[in-house]
């Protein structure tokens, strides 16, 4: 087994051993995509939706501040670099691999994987029967962002 196949093993194991943990099957049911409204009140719901929101969007944009910092940082100490003779960059061949990627990514992304397809059918299932709570969520990751 490939440590990729152990990897989304592990995963898998840890998702089914979350789901059997009792608020887990309190908030989100037996089915993973049971609808919160018959658990909790709406106020609840938004209030969940909206904390959790407000952390994924505040670390979302944290990181991803972080992350543009060290990719942009990069490729200035890589200019630097080459300006002052330290390394000798062949950007011809930097072009040819990045349009030589270009072409692979367009070939590979006419339509999508059957896991994807399956994921995103089940994450509509979970929005349309939690709106109340994914709209808190999505509220708050709005404000997590801004803030």
């Amino acid at each position: 087994m490939s440590e990729k196949d152990t990897e989304t093993f592990d995963v898998l194991e840890l998702a089914e051993h979350v789901k059997k943990q009792r608020w887990w099957n309190k908030m989100f049911g037996k089915n993973t995509s049971g609808p919160a409204a018959e658990k909790y009140s709406v106020a609840t719901q938004l209030a969940i939706g909206g904390v959790s929101g407000w952390c994924a969007g505040y670390l979302f944009q944290k990181v991803g501040k972080l992350a543009a910092s060290a990719v942009g940082g990069g490729f200035f100490l890589l200019q630097i670099a080459h300006h002052t003779g330290y390394i000798k960059v062949d950007w011809k061949r930097v072009e040819q691999d990045v349009n030589k990627a270009k072409k692979q990514l367009k070939m590979n992304s006419d339509k999508p994987p059957k896991e994807v397809r399956t994921k995103f059918n089940e994450v509509q299932v979970f929005v349309k029967k939690n709106i109340v709570l994914t709209g808190g969520f999505a509220g708050g990751f709005l404000l997590g962002l801004a803030s």
